[in-house]
């Protein structure tokens, strides 16, 4: 199941509606993307992962801070430019698993007979400085419960 799709049947469970929905596959489709927001005027924005929309993060970012759209992004980078708030792989986390791959591989194991991991651990992310130039409230629980909280 895709990263939309399984957004979808969280926010079917929720109850929450996923509108628009714009598409980005290349770099020229943002503007579109923006515009069809900004004229339907949702109350949050939902970034799936996608290195393409990574690599154009402030672009985002700085959309979503003019229109007062609270984000939610596939990766702390973008919460390092300015965006609300992420949820994510742990990138240290990957890398201490890909390091005990590689010494798997250095010693002798073939790539081919390791399995493939999902990501266990994932870190919260929130930009208190984004959250009050937006104007969220955001719980004392949540902001313990981050692992990260950018001020």
């Amino acid at each position: 199941m895709s990263f939309y799709q399984q957004t979808q049947v969280a926010a079917a469970a929720l109850g929450v509606r996923l509108d628009p929905v714009v598409e980005v596959r290349r770099v020229d489709d943002l503007k579109a993307a923006f515009a069809t927001i900004t004229s339907e005027r949702p109350h949050g924005l939902i970034v799936l992962p996608d290195r393409l929309l990574l690599a154009h993060r402030m672009q985002i970012v700085d959309f979503a801070a003019t229109t007062r759209l609270p984000g939610m992004y596939p990766y702390r980078e973008y919460v390092s430019a300015g965006g609300f708030m992420s949820y994510a792989p742990s990138n240290v986390d990957q890398f201490r698993r890909t390091a005990i791959y590689v010494d798997k591989i250095l010693s002798g194991v073939k790539p081919g007979d390791l399995p493939v991991e999902n990501p266990i651990k994932f870190d919260l992310a929130v930009n208190l400085t984004t959250a009050k130039a937006l104007g969220v409230d955001l719980s004392p629980t949540l902001l313990l419960r981050a692992d990260e909280v950018i001020e």
